[in-house]
């Protein structure tokens, strides 16, 4: 959390990592050592992903606390979503049931401050998915509740663009929060970032193509993505990009609307919120411009390992544009990291801004949404179980056998954990083939 605490909440992430010296002749100029340690700063990217993607859903629970009180709460935890009608509330048949032992839980792929991320397998279906596992008493520990269901609220609302992570099933225990999610395992864009240092400007043009068209489908929702980072972008096993984490996603900013909380992840913090000012969907064309330069040239445009430094950077000095970048692609950069908000490319027509700018020309849009394009990259992966591309310090992690043990006594602190997530629940309406 952030040490400049503003409004009713804080959200920034400040962990703040070794970059390459931006003081560097050129940006590979990168010494062994700093870059290890650059490496393994920020090797946490996809559990951070897993962990705040947990941090994210919001809708039938309010039914599940109700009925629980309602209904007397007699039994050991809350009446789980998914079973048969109550006839206390009159409510009628409920969607199908899921629960925990209906899956296989293969290898532990990611792991945060509230839980794990699991490779799970469904037993009836066979087909894979990421499951996220949380603690409820730590999220309540930490009051991260509101970004939770917030996440899963913007969730429920990707449906099916083609390049956002999709959510199949929310369902909770007494202690646990589950979230059952699509399972990719091509690897964060910063993880093939790292290796290859910079991508060149074709495939780097197809990556800010396929970000732009979801963040402008969010924009569209008067959904501010906020955390646009190579770490919350990852790659499915066909090359296609699959945007994740929304765990600090702003809802219900319109058009003309703004809001104030400092958020964001310090190398790609926009001005105007360093600034504490008032910002809107601009910011999350300022990110793109970030990571976009970063692909390009294996920096963020401002980056400093002196966070007052690069702070500095951010907001006087101009991002360097060297020539190994066509004319097209420094004019888009320098519209995206444009610090005044009201002058920065998207401010006008928001995606459209940018579809139509000449750097995208050899972009055909409806094939890119189609997945008609072959991407320039597809990772080498071997089939679902193949995890060459998720950390080995999680991989090896031995998988608990609690999973599906949910035999807590209700105690106090029990009762106000399992009726704490309200709305939580989801799951297709009873009859549906499992997703």
């Amino acid at each position: 959390m952030s040490p400049f605490p503003t409004g009713d909440e804080t959200c920034v992430q400040t962990t703040l990592v070794l970059r390459r010296d931006v003081n560097d002749s050129h940006p590979l100029s990168l010494s062994l050592s700093l870059f290890a340690a650059f490496i393994k700063e920020r090797k946490m990217g996809l559990n951070d992903f897993i962990q705040k993607l947990g941090a994210s859903l919001v809708f039938i629970s309010d039914l599940l606390a109700h009925l629980w009180s309602v209904c007397g709460g007699q039994s050991n935890q809350p009446p789980a979503f998914g079973r048969t009608s109550c006839e206390k509330c009159n409510l009628g048949p409920r969607s199908q049931v899921i629960k925990p032992c209906d899956f296989d839980y293969l290898k532990i792929i990611g792991k945060g401050s509230f839980g794990k991320v699991l490779l799970a397998r469904h037993k009836e279906s066979t087909k894979y998915y990421a499951v996220k596992v949380l603690q409820k008493k730590i999220i309540l520990k930490k009051k991260e509740q509101k970004h939770i269901m917030a996440e899963r609220s913007v969730l429920m609302k990707n449906i099916k663009h083609p390049f956002l992570v999709g959510l199949h099933y929310s369902f909770q225990t007494t202690d646990k929060l589950y979230f059952v999610l699509d399972y990719v395992n091509g690897g964060e864009l910063f993880y093939h970032l790292q290796r290859e240092r910079i991508f060149l400007e074709p495939r780097a043009r197809f990556y800010a193509a396929e970000i732009a068209s979801a963040l402008g489908y969010l924009h569209s929702l008067h959904i501010v993505y906020r955390d646009l980072k190579p770490e919350n972008i990852l790659l499915d096993s066909s090359g296609h990009i699959v945007l994740t984490d929304f765990g600090l996603c702003k809802e219900g900013l319109t058009d003309n609307s703004t809001t104030t909380t400092f958020c964001g992840t310090p190398e790609y913090l926009a001005p105007e919120v360093l600034q504490k000012q008032a910002y809107d969907r601009t910011v999350d064309w300022w990110c793109l411009g970030s990571v976009l330069y970063e692909m390009l040239y294996g920096l963020p445009p401002f980056y400093s390992r002196n966070t007052a430094e690069m702070y500095n950077n951010i907001l006087h000095k101009a991002p360097v544009l060297k020539p190994n970048v066509s004319n097209s692609g420094r004019e888009l950069l320098e519209g995206l990291l444009q610090k005044d908000r009201t002058k920065r490319l998207g401010v006008k027509d928001d995606f459209l801004d940018l579809k139509y700018h000449s750097f995208f020309s050899p972009i055909n849009w409806e094939d890119l949404m189609s997945k008609k394009i072959t991407p320039p990259f597809i990772p080498s992966v071997s089939g679902p179980t193949d995890l060459q591309h998720f950390d080995p310090e999680f991989t090896h992690m031995p998988v608990s056998s609690s999973l599906c043990n949910d035999s807590l006594a209700v105690t106090s602190s029990v009762k106000e954990a399992a009726g704490a997530f309200p709305g939580f629940s989801y799951g297709p309406p009873a009859g549906s083939s499992f997703m």
